[in-house]
């Protein structure tokens, strides 16, 4: 065998080897009614606490303090991250409505776009974070409209290498 097949077979070797973040059940079922409006539930303060789940690190609490503020037609979220014992850090989410029930916008910790669309209560967004990882989230709205469930995977080569399962409650 070349070293060249080689090379390209042990990356999946080892993912074989891998634990593969698991996913967790969503708490929120999945539903038609109440839709889940973007801005409002941003606009204001929110908090996350969650796992974060990662190939060869396994699981680490997170917390994400949110503040958005909807101007100019955009939702500017301002978000602070703890996760595990990492020094916590900042980023910025800017979205904007651009259709019925599509968004798109930018963050701080990704690559090119982000991209949101809404079915119900469910907001799936797409972007591909730095360094080339896809990623996707799916938060599902209670229907108080005051907690959302996020789950989001991060993939490298076809590969899930993270999950996030998180609660937000909503304050303001």
């Amino acid at each position: 065998m070349t070293m060249k097949r080689l090379a390209l077979l042990l990356p999946l070797a080892l993912a074989g080897c891998a634990h593969t973040p698991r996913i967790a059940a969503t708490p929120i079922a999945p539903a038609s009614e109440p839709t889940f409006d973007v801005f409002a539930f941003f606009d204001g303060r929110s908090e996350g606490e969650g796992r974060l789940s990662k190939v060869f690190s396994g699981s680490q609490r997170t917390q994400v303090f949110s503040f958005g503020k909807v101007e100019d037609g955009a939702l500017h979220l301002t978000q602070t991250i703890r996760e595990g014992d990492k020094p916590q850090r900042k980023r910025e989410w800017v979205i904007r409505k651009d259709g019925p029930n599509h968004y798109t916008g930018t963050l701080t910790d990704a690559e090119g776009p982000v991209t949101g669309e809404v079915e119900g209560n469910r907001l799936h967004l797409s972007f591909t974070m730095k360094g080339g990882f896809p990623t996707e989230q799916w938060l599902t709205m209670s229907n108080g409209r005051d907690r959302a469930y996020n789950v989001m995977k991060v993939r490298k080569f076809g590969i899930t290498v993270a999950v996030l399962s998180e609660d937000i409650r909503k304050y303001d």
